[in-house]
C-alpha cells in the first residue's frame, strides 16, 4: 500500500492510488475472496532517504544474548506451494545465530530512543516534492492505520479499511488520541525498515534473513501447512494472535485480541521462540523479489541484490514474514508456513513491528 496515496486522496478527494496491491492468493483450500485478493501489509512512497539526515546515536550498547535463544545450524525445506513468489520449495542450510524470543517491544523501543534521540520516519516531516499539488500545510507526519468499516464490504477497495492518520507513530500507534502506556510489552509498531535496522545496530545486534526467519518459525516441522502444525486451531485452541470472525468489520476475537497481544501470549513453539506467526508482521534483511526462489543460493541466502516487485516497479522493498492479527482465512492467509509478505523501506503501520538476530 502507498501511504503518500493516501495523503493525496485525503486532499485532494481520491486523486491518485493509495496502497498498491500484493499478489493474488492461491493459497490451497483459500477462499474465494482470498484467491482474489491477499493484501499483506502496506507501503509508503519512499522518503528520499538520501536526503534524511540519519539521526541515529553511532554509540551501540553493549550487545548481549539476555532474551534471546540459540538455533543451531541447520537445514530445511523453505517456502510454501500455496504463494508463486513462495516457489519453488527447495532446500537451506542457515548457519547458528540468536534470535529475539519475541518481538520487540515498546519498553526495548522505547530505550533506545532515550539513548539515541532517534526518531522514527513516521514522526519525521514529509517532502513536498513527493505530493505535488498538496498545500504543504496538509503534508503532516503520521501513518497507516487500519480502521474497520462498520458493515460488510468488498474486498477489492483496501481504503475501505486503511487509513493515513497523521501524527501516528509507534508511541501513537493509531492516532494523537491513542498511547502505549499500559503497552509496554506488547510489540512495538509503526516501524519502517529504516527504524527496525537502526534500533538492530544500536542494540548490536542485525535483522534476521528471511532464511533465518523460517528456520526459526519451522523449529524442526517442515511441511507442516502452519508453523504450529497441521491443523488451525488445534484441540480446540487458536495458537497464534490472528483475525477470527468476518473481515473487515466483525472481529470476534475468538483469540482473545482485536489487535497486537502482548508478547508472549500465546505457546512459545519447540525452540522457545513466541511470536512468530500471527501478532505483527516482521521485517527481514531480505530484499524482496517474487521470483528470487528460482536462483536462491541454498547455503545461508541473504536475498537478492536488486529489489523488484511486479505490483510497483521500482519501489525498493523488503521482505517481512509471519502474517498479524488482521490476517484472514477470508482475506490475507499469509500467517501460513512458508508464505511471504513485503514493504517499502519506508513503510510503517499498525501491524508492522520487528525482531533482531545475533551472530555467535
Amino acid at each position: 500500500m502507498k501511504i503518500y496515496g493516501l495523503i493525496t486522496g485525503i486532499v485532494l478527494s481520491g486523486l491518485g492510488a493509495a496502497f498498491a496491491q500484493e499478489s493474488k492468493a492461491v493459497a490451497v483450500g483459500a477462499t474465494k475472496e482470498c484467491q482474489a485478493f491477499c493484501k499483506a501489509n502496506t507501503s509508503k512512497k519512499a522518503l528520499l532517504l538520501q536526503s534524511i539526515t540519519k539521526n541515529t546515536s553511532q554509540t551501540s550498547v553493549t550487545a548481549s544474548t539476555y532474551g534471546m535463544v540459540w538455533v543451531a545450524t541447520g537445514e530445511f525445506s523453505m517456502g510454501t506451494n500455496d504463494y508463486p513468489d513462495a516457489q519453488p520449495i527447495h532446500k537451506v542450510s542457515v548457519k547458528g545465530y540468536w534470535i529475539d524470543e519475541h518481538e520487540v517491544t515498546n519498553v526495548q523501543f522505547a530505550a533506545f530512543v532515550q539513548a539515541t534521540k532517534y526518531s522514527t520516519i513516521a514522526e519525521r516531516p514529509l517532502n513536498p516534492d513527493d505530493y505535488p499539488g498538496v498545500p504543504h500545510d496538509m503534508l503532516l507526519p503520521g501513518s497507516a492505520v487500519f480502521s474497520p468499516p462498520t458493515d460488510k464490504v468488498s474486498l477489492e477497495n483496501i481504503q475501505q479499511w486503511w487509513k493515513y492518520v497523521p501524527e501516528a507513530n509507534w508511541q501513537h500507534p493509531t492516532g494523537p488520541q491513542s498511547s502505549i502506556v499500559g503497552l509496554e510489552n506488547n510489540p512495538v509498531v509503526q516501524i519502517s525498515y529504516a527504524d527496525a535496522e537502526a534500533y538492530a545496530q544500536w542494540a548490536g545486534k542485525r535483522l534476521p534473513t528471511e532464511a533465518e526467519w523460517e528456520f526459526a518459525a519451522r523449529a524442526g516441522r517442515d511441511h507442516t501447512k502452519y508453523y504450529w502444525g497441521t491443523e488451525l486451531k488445534p484441540n480446540g485452541k487458536w495458537p497464534a494472535n490472528i483475525f477470527q470472525g468476518s473481515f473487515p468489520n466483525n472481529n470476534t476475537a475468538e483469540d482473545g485480541f482485536t489487535g497486537a497481544a502482548p508478547v508472549k501470549s500465546f505457546p512459545k513453539n519447540p525452540f522457545g521462540i513466541y511470536d512468530l506467526e500471527g501478532n505483527v508482521w516482521e521485517w527481514c534483511s531480505d530484499l524482496y523479489r517474487d521470483d528470487y526462489y528460482k536462483n536462491s543460493p541454498n547455503d545461508n541466502p541473504k536475498g537478492p541484490s536488486i529489489s523488484n516487485d511486479p505490483e510497483e516497479p521500482g519501489v525498493e522493498k523488503h521482505v517481512q514474514r509471519g502474517g498479524s492479527f488482521l490476517c484472514s482465512d477470508q482475506y490475507c492467509i499469509r500467517y501460513v508456513a512458508g508464505s511471504r509478505g513485503k514493504g517499502e523501506t519506508t513503510s510503517a503501520c499498525n501491524h508492522l513491528g520487528f525482531r533482531c538476530v545475533k551472530d555467535k
